[in-house]
């Protein structure tokens, strides 16, 4: 006997409920077990390639692990250390470039900026916030990442959580599979299997478009001899996520840099400019289409605001976990569209 839908709406209402209510008063508890889960998701398809190769599931992810290992080791000491000292450089020198902003523009447009115009008491207002409020912005921001995600927690209990999900997640999807309620087993597999593949394009194939862009970007800046190159690299990869954005951002930060830098060598402004056209070209042309494909489900502008949506009320958590929401919400609202086209509602009594 099937359950009537005004039940199972009662049931999945209560579900949802209680998931945002956990979200809610747990999230710096649960945050290591998000971010395990979300580890162990992503390297579960590279056991499962060892695994083929005839490797057992515990050597598989031991050397998933020790490959882990050594690569955060050479990250540490490679890259790290030159990332926090270039940023500490960028906040320093962030009034001594607004300083040399306000100067350029009083250079040359000097009818702009005389002591009644708008434009200049607003670049004063903002140069002295920048000098009182920057640093006190900055340290509560690593004061408040420190706090939302400790370092014993990133370095210790996350590896920990994703080495048994991981192990273990072969085991956990059948289990799940057994409990699937069986008059509606089909259709949650079939949601379930495009959900998977909608994160796992996006997930895994648009993080290696980021973490190929991030690389680029960030070696290309450096040898073109832009500073803070490492940094604004990392920023650009970090965001490229987003169609179109991460190059938006990323482009208009070294380029405004490079003004400063290189003002007068238009040569190398246009390297840095061109670094951007070349990676904009690659991400694309052939990194997006080949890793990603070309259609994921999750509009930028969806993600966009499940991000912000989740961000503001369950914060860094809440961004954890908007995207694989924002992925099974699409899946089901294609799902909902598909039975209303196929209902009476739609096509009325004359078929």
């Amino acid at each position: 006997m099937v359950l009537p839908v005004k039940d199972q709406a009662k049931y999945w209402g209560i579900a949802i409920v209680v998931f945002s209510v956990a979200l809610w008063f747990l999230g710096d508890v649960i945050l290591p077990f998000i971010l395990g889960g979300a580890i162990a998701y992503c390297l579960d398809p590279i056991a499962d390639r060892l695994e083929a190769l005839g490797l057992s599931r515990v050597a598989s992810v031991a050397v998933i692990t020790f490959v882990a290992i050594f690569g955060f080791i050479l990250l540490f000491l490679l890259v790290i250390p030159t990332l926090v000292q270039q940023t500490a450089q960028l906040i320093e020198t962030a009034p001594a470039l607004f300083d040399q902003l306000q100067t350029a523009l009083t250079d040359r447009f000097p009818e702009l900026m005389d002591e009644s115009s708008t434009i200049r008491q607003q670049l004063i207002s903002i140069g002295e916030t920048i000098q009182s409020k920057g640093g006190e912005l900055v340290n509560g921001v690593l004061y408040s990442a420190l706090g939302l995600i400790n370092v014993i927690v990133l370095l210790f209990v996350v590896p920990v959580v994703a080495f048994y999900l991981l192990l273990d997640w072969d085991n956990m999807t059948a289990k799940i599979n057994e409990m699937l309620p069986r008059d509606h087993a089909p259709v949650v597999r079939r949601l379930a299997s495009q959900i998977d593949n909608t994160l796992a394009s996006f997930i895994r194939g648009q993080g290696t478009v980021c973490l190929i862009l991030g690389t680029y970007y960030a070696i290309a800046l450096m040898v073109a001899g832009l500073n803070f190159g490492l940094v604004v690299g990392f920023v650009a990869g970090l965001i490229s996520f987003i169609p179109y954005i991460g190059a938006l951002i990323g482009g208009a930060l070294a380029i405004g840099l490079a003004l400063f830098q290189f003002w007068g060598d238009w040569v190398s402004i246009g390297i840095v400019g061109g670094i951007f056209m070349v990676g904009q070209f690659l991400e694309g042309n052939i990194l997006t289409p080949k890793l990603v494909g070309n259609s994921i489900g999750l509009h930028p502008v969806w993600l966009l605001f499940a991000l912000s949506v989740f961000g503001s009320l369950f914060g860094f958590v809440g961004m954890l976990v908007a995207v694989p929401v924002a992925a099974m919400i699409g899946v089901l609202a294609r799902y909902g569209i598909e039975q209303y086209m196929n209902s009476p509602l739609y096509r009325g009594q004359s078929d």
